[in-house]
């Protein structure tokens, strides 16, 4: 499979993912958001950190470079993207995902492992997982509060578009395991084509046994299935 990683000023996160995708054998690519092409790509990854230092908002100048216009126009062609924390922000301010990440509920940065479980497994992104699996990955951000309408919420929930939602470890989807006070215990979304993800937790802080339980490294597995 060919990558892409788009790299921002602020990104911190852009060499984890080229990592994993590389140890995957994926052949990558790191894209300046300045680059106004995409090299040919199946998978387009916005990575985690501070685009523009978080400035005005997270993710929204970051929303305005050059190259989002083939992100854009690749995703709505069915190309699978992935946005992590920063890259989810990402996501949602240019318009390919829909919703709000407000700030953390408890107003404060929130960085720690925490679980979540996985919801469904009917899409591209987590089809190696079993549904109701409990994965410890890693979060790290200050606004990752995820919020959206009512109508959008129930067709989220109806349409099997949460992939994950905070959990204990045991499973049980309660508002103590909430970090961030996201509607529904929510940690990650899915387009109405389920071709573009967005999640707060990062899969590539757990895919070495090294240093984790390598519980992030079926998500870029499901990905070559």
């Amino acid at each position: 499979m060919r990558s892409s990683v788009i790299v921002f000023p602020g990104s911190n996160c852009d060499r984890d993912i080229a990592v994993v995708l590389e140890k995957l054998q994926f052949k990558n690519s790191m894209v300046w958001h300045k680059e106004t092409t995409l090299p040919k790509s199946d998978l387009i990854i916005l990575p985690g950190g501070f685009s523009y230092g978080d400035y005005l908002r997270s993710g929204a100048i970051a929303a305005k470079s050059n190259i989002l216009n083939e992100v854009i126009k690749a995703g709505k062609n069915g190309c699978l993207i992935i946005g992590i924390c920063n890259g989810f922000q990402i996501l949602i301010e240019c318009g390919l995902l829909q919703g709000a990440l407000l700030r953390n509920s408890g107003l404060k940065f929130v960085s720690k492992d925490i679980f979540v479980r996985v919801q469904t497994n009917k899409n591209k992104f987590f089809n190696k997982y079993k549904n109701g699996e409990v994965l410890k990955l890693n979060i790290a951000h200050n606004e990752g509060n995820f919020f959206t309408n009512q109508k959008h919420l129930i067709e989220l929930e109806e349409k099997e578009l949460i992939p994950i939602k905070y959990c204990n470890e045991k499973g049980s989807i309660i508002s103590e395991s909430n970090p961030n006070g996201s509607l529904n215990n929510i940690a990650g979304i899915l387009n109405k084509n389920k071709n573009i993800l967005g999640m707060m937790p990062h899969p590539e802080r757990m895919a070495d046994k090294i240093n984790s339980d390598q519980k992030g490294l079926p998500l870029f597995l499901s990905l070559m299935n």
